[in-house]
């Protein structure tokens, strides 16, 4: 079916209510980008000559300039490799994209509760949020009950989520990945950097998305209980750094992964970093990718 004119701009307008909605954040949540903080030493730096590798720990790489779409650095980008929570930014693209309430209140319940991996959450069963918060705390804090109850209360179910998520990832030309679930959990979910940089381009275009994933820290009411949740990219509090989109991610199948949309010299980036081996690398990387990118220029 073709798309005319007129549908593109309902889409949009659709679209613009929803973020209008995100945007008004409930009493019971407190959110911040600040403060901000200076780097440790041991995030990573990279001081080597122009042309140099910038030496990165991380087993697949893209560093994408935006503006022509051409690799500044790649290293094993074409490589299908799982890609655990960076699954949430799609999981936020079709949730958005249904154009559902955002201050509707979803409940979490035992179907969200990880017994595959058996991953820790401190959204206990029974607790209440509104699609805005679910959304803030899968993009921010990775939360993967949350994500998987925006996927849970899409029309249709986690069946016909997962559907959407492959056929979104279709529309975006990541002809290269398979999408299993909402959270990452399952291995299954496998991509390449080259199809993640078309997804983490595509993902900064909502503004619900840019503000999630990028948003500091938030405490938030659950249950009667204040919790604080920070975001798992402590590279949104740093200075120097100027970031648009952020997901990391984590299994042990994927190793540490992170991605980012940033300016780089004042251009903006598509960060891809897979696979990185330490606590903190994947941040290392990132700063020493940078560094390395504005001497190159």
């Amino acid at each position: 079916m073709k798309t005319t004119s007129k549908t593109l701009a309902a889409q949009n307008a659709a679209r613009d209510k929803v973020v209008s909605a995100t945007a008004k954040k409930p009493s019971r949540l407190i959110a911040s980008k600040k403060p901000r903080d200076n780097p440790p030493s041991h995030w990573g730096e990279w001081n080597g000559p122009v042309g140099s590798n910038p030496g990165l720990h991380s087993h697949a790489a893209l560093l994408l300039d935006m503006q022509n779409g051409e690799a500044v650095y790649q290293k094993n980008a074409t490589q299908v490799v799982p890609i655990a929570s960076i699954t949430k930014l799609m999981t936020a693209m079709v949730m958005l994209d249904a154009n559902l309430p955002m201050q509707e209140e979803l409940v979490i319940t035992d179907d969200d509760v990880d017994t595959l991996k058996g991953s820790r959450s401190r959204l206990s069963v029974g607790a209440r949020l509104t699609r805005q918060e679910t959304l803030l705390l899968a993009l921010m804090s990775s939360e993967n009950r949350a994500a998987h109850a925006l996927g849970r209360n899409y029309p249709g179910g986690i069946p016909a989520f997962v559907a959407a998520m492959n056929r979104k990832a279709q529309e975006l030309g990541m002809t290269n990945s398979r999408f299993l679930d909402p959270t990452g959990l399952n291995s299954g979910n496998v991509s390449t950097a080259r199809d993640l940089a078309k997804m983490v381009a595509a993902s900064y275009k909502y503004p619900a998305i840019r503000e999630a994933s990028t948003t500091s820290d938030a405490r938030m009411d659950v249950r009667g209980r204040m919790l604080e949740y920070r975001n798992t990219n402590p590279l949104v509090r740093t200075d120097g750094w100027e970031i648009g989109v952020s997901k990391t991610g984590y299994i042990r199948e994927a190793g540490k992964c992170l991605v980012m949309q940033a300016k780089v010299n004042n251009r903006p980036m598509l960060f891809v970093l897979l696979d990185s081996e330490g606590s903190m690398t994947r941040v290392g990387d990132a700063n020493r990718l940078k560094k390395w990118a504005e001497v190159q220029s």
